[in-house]
């Protein structure tokens, strides 16, 4: 392999090792307009998109310890790598949301840590909430039943205020007639 190409797949081998995600895509048909269009939106959720050619990418997978990708490599390949805080689920949406609206690009496979995902794999987890969603619905299951114990905690004194206002306002209504005479 020439020394440029060697520079390729080791730039491409690290950004891939230190992505949560790696989705191959297959982007013919898509016009420069749209493609760039992909890329921009992808941005947006920390992700990129980068066309590689499928020998330079076996290479880059293989020195970055993915698992077996090989039916992936076939076509033009385009891979999609996210940052280190990208969510996989926002990065498959955008891909399922082109594929619906110009039936290109077309998910070939995922990786996810070590595991291989299969493009249905792919589609799956593009209908799942994003991680903030999950994070913040988490939280209010965990929050849920610590508030309504602080409420049922609380409302006997809650209660015993009120009649013990209830009373001082009484006994206060009570004393001001008497010391009006």
């Amino acid at each position: 392999m020439r020394a440029e190409k060697k520079v390729i797949v080791e730039e491409l081998s690290k950004q891939v090792a230190a992505s949560p995600f790696v989705l191959m895509t297959e982007y013919r048909g898509l016009t420069v307009q749209q493609f760039s269009n992909l890329r921009k939106k992808l941005r947006g959720v920390q992700a990129e998109c980068h066309v590689v050619k499928n020998a330079m990418l076996r290479h880059a997978a293989k020195q970055a310890g993915l698992p077996e990708i090989e039916e992936a490599l076939t076509g033009m390949t385009a891979v999609v790598i996210g940052g280190a805080k990208a969510d996989i689920s926002a990065a498959a949406k955008i891909l399922k949301q082109f594929t619906k609206e110009f039936d290109k690009p077309k998910v070939k496979l995922g990786v996810i840590g070590k595991d291989v995902l299969k493009p249905e794999q792919v589609a799956a987890v593009a209908d799942l909430p994003s991680l903030d969603v999950m994070r913040s619905t988490l939280i209010g299951l965990i929050q849920s039943p610590a508030t309504k114990m602080a409420v049922v905690l609380g409302a006997p004194a809650a209660q015993l205020a009120r009649v013990l206002k209830a009373r001082a306002d009484k006994e206060g209504a009570e004393a001001q007639p008497a010391a009006a005479a």
